[in-house]
């Protein structure tokens, strides 16, 4: 996985295009270096030396070590997982300040890159819960440039960054005249809500579940009644749990799913 291997897919536009996004200091584009709905190696190479930062997606989908990895680490931790790679000309940045809703490791390749790092604006944000694009305000930028950032990692080839969730970071290979490439792995962490959706989501077999909120029963007053039979129902749902077979379910769900909701 060298700085000269991703230039080749780059070079040959042999990654896949949906996996693909191209950077400039802002918001990345999905369709500049497409043709025909494909990968144009000749538009792709103009953006990476143009300055635009390259981002290979998931690449636990297509490329074979990665999902052996992805794998790996779900079976030890019970996180899913996704791989990224970003390759940055010198002088150059990606994304802006932003922040995750799950951790990341990050390993530097080759190149440096230059890591700005501010403590969570919110606290342990999630996919559905405070991710940065949902509760973003106009003056989160101007603030933190203001303040200066709580802590700045020059990150150099070999070096890893454990990024926990939440924190907001603004990487840039500006002051450095090589590329940087790193890779990011995302890990996603589990939640009590998690554990939550886990322990009802056999409720569905349960016909009672299953039956017609009828649109008269959506209206308050009556939508309150409802809602306290249907809290009664799942209490007495969770009481015959065996917590036992419960856990072995969540486990399996756990090592084996490949998305979250939350």
């Amino acid at each position: 996985m060298s700085l000269d291997y991703f230039n080749k897919l780059v070079d040959t536009g042999c990654a896949p295009p949906d996996e693909i996004a191209v950077i400039k200091a802002g918001p990345s584009n999905r369709t500049a270096f497409l043709t025909n709905g494909r990968t144009d190696a000749t538009k792709l190479s103009r953006l990476r030396d143009q300055g635009h930062t390259i981002r290979f997606g998931n690449m636990q989908r297509w490329i074979p070590t990665f999902q052996h990895i992805s794998q790996d680490i779900q079976q030890e931790t019970g996180y899913s997982n996704y791989m990224h790679a970003f390759l940055t000309p010198g002088g150059e940045q990606g994304l802006l300040h932003h922040w995750d809703q799950q951790m990341a490791v990050i390993v530097q390749v080759a190149g440096t890159k230059t890591w700005q790092l501010w403590e969570p604006p919110v606290d342990a944000p999630t996919r559905e819960w405070g991710e940065s694009f949902r509760v973003w305000r106009e003056d989160f930028i101007p603030t933190w440039e203001a303040a200066g950032p709580d802590l700045t990692v020059e990150l150099t080839a070999g070096q890893t960054l454990l990024l926990p969730r939440g924190w907001v970071h603004n990487p840039h290979a500006l002051n450095h005249s090589g590329p940087s490439l790193h890779l990011t792995f995302a890990i996603r962490e589990r939640t009590p809500f998690w554990l939550a959706e886990q322990l009802l989501a056999g409720a569905i077999e349960r016909s009672d579940f299953r039956r017609v909120i009828l649109p008269a029963e959506l209206e308050v007053p009556a939508l309150a009644d409802r809602l306290s039979e249907t809290r009664r129902a799942l209490e007495a749902f969770l009481d015959t749990l065996d917590m036992t077979a419960a856990a072995i379910r969540v486990r399996k769900a756990a090592v084996t799913g490949l998305e979250y909701s939350t």
